[in-house]
């Protein structure tokens, strides 16, 4: 028996479903659309797909509850499992439900980090769709990945971007409209620009990390399900006992695997490595962390705004180059470039210049961001403007 996972795989992956996907339920909710009037004071959103709440999608709506434009507005969050959340000043519904596209067909405003429409094409005209997507990617995503077709952003009317990279990739791969990117960064990066160390000597009290040790953040990206979508999981290729016995008197490490990924295989987490996957703010992670490790990932770009030494383990390149993708754009004058092994990584960490490396990673930031500090204040404007321009 298909559950909804597998689903989402064979629609991913498979072009004929998803185009005959799109085309039946598309036409269904167009023509229900047609007997649902909007609600010009309704609100809907969600993040990674119903999965949290968190990230750009949350920001902007504490912004918005405290607005006086938006004093009257009703806010309804989107979850795939709404009892896990308890949000003051907003209602809920189940993702992918009746009642969660019919909310869609009401609404005046969406906004997400990943979509609204599930792969349908159903937003009324009058409908203000802000996306703030979620990162700067060096993987190749949208369109350009092996099998998908089902990107299409030219009906998003407001989409936040951090930099020309960002947006010659919305146009190429998610089909964006020019006219439809604002060039402010995301909300959830503004914190990003403001970190103090008041706040860091907090999110490490909060985050109960010992005082005389350093920090690594690893954080790798997710990997494509080997089991037609059955699960994600990662296995990654480190040996815990040498980077134990390498680096265990001067750091610990905090592992965060991608929202999408399952099961991590290979590592026994301890007071060493610990697994903070589940940690609701990602901003605290970058906060404390003095190194970043990933590979493909867009934490990157966030955690280039904090000019912090980052290294890139990418052990399964050549088979991600083929399978994935990736834009070697991003990685040209990535700072301490690729490293495949983790004998090199730990090499890197254990005899880097600290202060040099930060300066590579502010060179990296310049020429990758060029937009940011203050996403939140500009997409409230955007919105505002829409709506009372219509």
């Amino acid at each position: 028996m298909l559950n909804k996972k597998t689903i989402e795989y064979k629609l991913k992956h498979n072009p004929w479903i998803q185009k005959a996907y799109g085309i039946l339920f598309s036409s269904f909710f167009r023509l229900i659309g047609l007997f649902v009037k909007t609600d010009e004071s309704l609100v809907l959103l969600t993040s990674y797909g119903g999965r949290a709440y968190n990230d750009s999608p949350r920001v902007l709506f504490e912004a918005m509850a405290g607005h006086p434009l938006f004093k009257k507005y009703r806010f309804v969050w989107a979850f795939q499992k709404p009892e896990r959340f308890g949000i003051v000043n907003a209602e809920k519904v189940k993702m992918d439900s009746l009642r969660y596209f019919l909310t869609a067909l009401r609404a005046r405003i969406w906004i997400t980090n990943v979509n609204v429409e599930r792969g349908l094409r159903f937003k009324k005209k009058q409908t203000i769709y802000l996306n703030t997507w979620h990162g700067t990617l060096p993987k190749t995503g949208g369109n350009a990945v092996n099998g998908r077709n089902d990107y299409d952003f030219s009906y998003v009317d407001i989409l936040c971007c951090d930099g020309e990279y960002s947006k010659n990739l919305y146009i190429k791969e998610h089909n964006a409209f020019e006219k439809n990117i604002i060039y402010s960064g995301r909300p959830r990066e503004d914190a990003l620009y403001r970190v103090s160390a008041e706040t860091i000597e907090n999110y490490r009290r909060m985050l109960e990390l010992p005082k005389d040790r350093r920090v690594i953040l690893y954080a790798p990206t997710w990997r494509e399900s080997r089991d037609s979508g059955k699960s994600y999981s990662i296995e990654v290729p480190i040996n815990i006992e040498k980077w134990k016995n390498e680096l265990g008197d001067e750091f610990i490490i905090l592992f965060r695997a991608h929202f999408l990924t399952e099961r991590i295989n290979g590592i026994e987490f301890d007071h060493f490595i610990r697994n903070v996957s589940d940690y609701p703010e990602v901003n605290h992670l970058y906060a404390v962390s003095d190194v970043l490790i990933s590979d493909y990932s867009s934490v990157f770009s966030d955690y280039a705004i904090l000019e912090k030494p980052m290294v890139c383990f990418a052990y399964d390149y050549d088979e991600y180059v083929r399978t994935r993708g990736v834009n070697h754009e991003y990685y040209e004058g990535f700072p301490g470039g690729i490293l495949l092994s983790e004998d090199e990584v730990v090499d890197r960490i254990k005899h880097m210049d600290y202060t040099e490396e930060c300066r590579k990673t502010g060179e990296f930031r310049t020429k990758l961001l060029s937009r940011g500090d203050n996403a939140t204040e500009m997409c409230i404007a955007a919105l505002a403007a829409k709506v009372m321009r219509n």
